[in-house]
């Protein structure tokens, strides 16, 4: 689990063209062992650390953005390297541009970000045993009831600013 002397933490593409750095914690981490996430990672399930976009600082390249199907229907941005094509984060319709939901095997140390929840668990592959300590749940989850305080602040803070957006 990750503390505060883990961050900023460092992430990058494979070819290592395109470099991040996330500055703090993420609001929450989620794998998701949906049919849909284990077509688009090529594995048993998508390991993915959401957290605000200001908190994400590219160090070096320029990704690009890749729109691809969703099952939501509503689509999502891939954000990738333009050599390697390594997929870095995501941007999902309902959380909008200024969620990234990083790869957290983009990480240099990936280690620290182990899964708070476990999501969609009905159509996991059934060789993936879960431990016993963390929570996980048949589809999605009531984030008041599993996010930290602190997370819960941030994205309501993260939801005024976008409210007072100009339209």
């Amino acid at each position: 689990m990750a503390s505060p002397d883990d961050y900023p933490l460092d992430g990058g593409c494979a070819c290592r063209s395109v470099r991040y750095r996330l500055l703090t914690r993420p609001l929450f981490v989620h794998c998701c062992h949906c049919r849909w996430c284990q077509r688009e990672s090529g594995a048993s399930f998508a390991l993915n650390a959401m957290i605000e976009a200001d908190r994400v600082v590219l160090l070096t390249g320029e990704p690009e953005t890749i729109q691809t199907p969703s099952a939501s229907g509503k689509g999502q941005q891939v954000i990738r390297c333009p050599s390697c094509r390594l997929a870095l984060w995501s941007h999902y319709s309902g959380a909008g541009p200024r969620v990234r939901f990083v790869r957290v095997g983009t990480l240099d140390k990936p280690d620290v970000l182990p899964p708070d929840i476990h999501i969609f668990i009905t159509t996991k592959q059934p060789w993936v045993t879960l431990p016993a300590h963390t929570p996980a749940v048949a589809e999605y989850y009531d984030r008041e009831q599993l996010w930290p305080t602190e997370s819960l602040a941030r994205r309501e803070a993260l939801l005024a600013c976008q409210s007072a957006a100009p339209t």
